[in-house]
């Protein structure tokens, strides 16, 4: 059986409609149910969404009843649902659902590394959107409560589409495909940023800066922040005319050292830098796109661009990873258990495993640091190359030592968005934001899931 939630509530059984129940509410609970599928709903939760936080004094029999008729209706098509603990979740087994398909669709993509494939993946998935979730059978209010993750989900699937447009030569699309999107959402500065760079490509840099300039106002005035580092540098090459923006074929949001992919710094130490690595990496379902540690040569192209080491040992780690690719898997492996460990202590200081554990790490990394002369005439504290392949991870751990023990550690925040989560300094004690794609929403803290 296939369930369609993205836009009015439909059911097929082989591709034949199916008519499951005509009331609304019983067909609403069905839905919040399939939302977390396989997951338990509890009564009380299902009763605060259906009635709006007013229900009637009979909500829980009708409620029910509503399950009793679904139980009957749904026995044909063999999917069932059950009861625990006062509660109701529709079994995992024997169903489609079209967000499992757009969520399937939108994270191939993000893997996908040619534009045009890229572009394939979103439009399908995209296409999948008939409208607002559950359009006839929720309302605005509810469907305020229960579209937050999957709104961001969208909206990060659009974003990705149009780079790929971008990096296709599609600007004049793009343009007319964000321009309202944008309207509805002038504080996402990934969208702006995007749309900023299709208006430069097609010669309308005076629009582009003017929408920047609007963009400003909207941070300052809704959010209290200025523009975040990625919209500032695209405004900043924008002015300079940056011959990087005219050239399609690449992410516009990235850097490439070595061939590799790599975030911009938007941290402002290294530390944080490693930790900011996976955008949302916290998030029980990450943003598409939000891993760039994927491979080892990336780990140490990484370490080289934030100077944790120099180029030679950027070249020797590389042929070194080439030769046995098996230990620097493994070496892969533990420099993501070190980032999640990491990010622990930096995220809650009062976690003492997770400080151990960094601190297990730093004194190994001590064991391998050399005191040598920089360009600048400075000395300062390098990793040996008799590291082997575990030099980025002491690297890694020898800097966290180093933010650990500095006053400004005092002023890390984290990204209060929960599709984000990324660490930044703040000297200031006044940002909020972090200000990357996902985050500068000032409704970010309603966004809830059903379960």
């Amino acid at each position: 059986m296939e369930f369609r939630l993205l836009g009015p509530f439909e059911a097929y059984q082989d591709g034949e409609p199916v008519a499951l129940s005509n009331r609304r509410q019983e067909r609403c609970l069905l839905a919040l149910l399939l939302l977390d599928p396989g997951r338990l709903v509890r009564t009380d939760r299902l009763i605060e969404l259906l009635w709006n936080g007013q229900p009637p004094a009979s909500a829980r029999g009708v409620v029910q009843t509503y399950v009793g008729r679904l139980r009957a209706a749904l026995v044909p098509y063999r999917v069932t649902i059950g009861s625990r603990r006062d509660g109701y979740l529709v079994e995992a087994d024997g169903y489609q659902i079209d967000i499992d398909e757009f969520s399937r669709l939108s994270y191939r993509a993000s893997d996908a590394t040619d534009p045009a494939e890229r572009l394939s993946l979103l439009d399908r998935a995209l296409a999948l959107w008939r409208g607002p979730l559950l359009a006839d059978t929720a309302d605005d209010e509810l469907r305020e409560r229960l579209h937050g993750p999957l709104e961001e989900l969208r909206l990060t699937g659009v974003e990705l589409r149009a780079e790929a447009q971008l990096a296709l030569g599609q600007h004049a699309r793009v343009a007319a495909e964000l321009a309202p999107l944008v309207a509805r959402h002038p504080t996402r500065e990934q969208l702006v940023g995007t749309l900023m760079t299709a208006l430069y490509q097609g010669g309308r840099q005076a629009e582009a800066l003017t929408l920047y300039q609007t963009t400003w106002h909207a941070l300052v005035d809704n959010l209290g922040v200025d523009p975040g580092t990625r919209l500032r540098e695209v405004h900043r090459r924008i002015l300079r005319a940056d011959h990087r923006l005219d050239r399609p074929g690449r992410r516009m949001y990235e850097v490439r050292v070595r061939g590799e992919s790599l975030p911009w710094s938007v941290g402002g130490h290294p530390a944080l830098e490693f930790c900011n690595t996976f955008a949302g990496w916290q998030h029980p379902a990450p943003q598409p796109g939000a891993e760039w540690l994927r491979g080892y040569r990336t780990l140490a192209v990484w370490a080289g661009h934030v100077g944790l080491v120099d180029d030679v040992a950027v070249a020797r780690l590389i042929e070194l990873a080439r030769r046995d690719p098996r230990e620097a898997a493994a070496v892969l492996d533990e420099a993501r258990t070190l980032r999640t460990r990491l990010y622990a202590c930096l995220t809650a200081p009062d976690d003492h495993r997770a400080f151990d554990a960094v601190a297990r790490h730093a004194e190994a990394a001590a064991q391998v640091q050399v005191f040598r002369r920089g360009v600048d005439g400075r000395g300062r504290w390098w990793p040996d190359l008799r590291a082997g392949l575990r030099l980025p991870v002491h690297a890694v751990a020898w800097s966290a030592a180093e933010l650990l023990a500095d006053p400004r550690r005092l002023t890390i925040r984290t990204c209060p968005d929960p599709a984000c989560g990324w660490l930044f300094l703040d000297d200031s004690g006044l940002r909020r934001w972090c200000s990357l794609g996902t985050c500068g929403r000032s409704g970010a803290g309603a966004l809830c899931h059903i379960a």
